[in-house]
């Protein structure tokens, strides 16, 4: 009983730890600097692909490179020369887990043996990848918010945007009086007005009965009518007809007018310049010439 509960201590530990005492592995070492929080019983990952973990992590400060790591693989994981075991961030909460770097197709013949230490190398983080690629971004995003700050800084502290509030306030104080005047035109003059519009279509709706009583056919006979007799002495002045067609075609009558006047006004010039010809005064008589 005390060998079946020693066994079963021992398998139930390796169990927790995650090791498999049925399967057989092989031990691994590397060195670092900086472990960044790796400790014992930490995944080791080929291609994200779980193969072992980390058996322990022992430290020598007196040595430059301090911290070496002890890791256990499965057997049938072989690493080439060329091989790494790289040191990386195991998800967003800071942990830290292991990975054998090596391309299989382009690898050397030559295997390092259980038990060498194999060349090591520290990963980039997860973390350190984000901050890499946000960085450029937010540093961009940063300089132009700086610069749209400070255009919204020169548009609120210059004097286009005073005389603007002042412009609208001036406005808003010039509606408000319209508004006034509005509401006294609607309660005050709005009534009159529409009375005097009241009046004036009562005004036309007479006219307009008016108009429906005259008899326009009447109307425009009678105008036909007068039409006619137009054109028919129109005719008859072009036709010589009549006294007014002969005086207005008749040449010989512009000619005798003429004639006649330009004998008038000589006998007015002889009569102006001799009056004795033609008119004799004198109190005692005189004789007859």
């Amino acid at each position: 009983m005390v060998v079946v509960a020693i066994f079963v201590l021992y398998f139930g530990l390796n169990f927790l730890k995650g090791i498999d005492i049925f399967s057989p592995i092989s031990y691994y070492y590397a060195t670092y600097e900086n472990v960044g929080g790796l400790v014992s019983s930490s995944p080791v990952f080929v291609k994200g692909f779980k193969v072992g973990q980390v058996e322990a992590v022992k430290y020598d400060f007196s040595k430059d490179v301090p911290f070496v790591v002890k890791i256990s693989v499965s057997k049938d994981i072989q690493l080439p020369k060329g091989a790494k075991i790289e040191l990386f961030d195991d998800g967003l909460m800071g942990g830290k887990a292991i990975q054998l770097v090596f391309d299989p197709i382009n690898a050397s013949q030559a295997m390092y043996t259980p038990g060498d230490t194999v060349a090591s190398q520290v990963g980039t983080g997860l973390m350190a990848q984000i901050s890499g690629d946000l960085m450029p971004k937010i540093e961009s995003i940063s300089n132009q918010a700086d610069s749209l700050l400070r255009s919204v800084r020169t548009v609120v502290e210059g004097e286009q945007l005073s005389n603007s509030l002042v412009s609208i306030e001036k406005t808003t104080s010039d509606l408000a009086v319209t508004s006034a005047q509005l509401k006294k035109l609607m309660s005050n003059d709005m009534p009159e007005i529409m009375s005097n519009v009241h009046d004036i279509t009562g005004d036309f709706k007479k006219v307009s009965g008016n108009l429906e009583k005259i008899d326009f056919a009447a109307t425009i006979e009678s105008v036909n009518h007068t039409i006619a007799n137009l054109n028919l002495i129109t005719d008859k002045i072009n036709n010589n007809e009549g006294s007014l067609g002969l005086l207005v075609n008749d040449k010989s009558l512009y000619v005798n007018l003429n004639s006649t006047v330009s004998s008038a006004d000589k006998l007015l010039v002889d009569l102006k310049q001799n009056p004795k010809r033609y008119v004799h005064f004198s109190l005692f008589g005189s004789k007859t010439k």
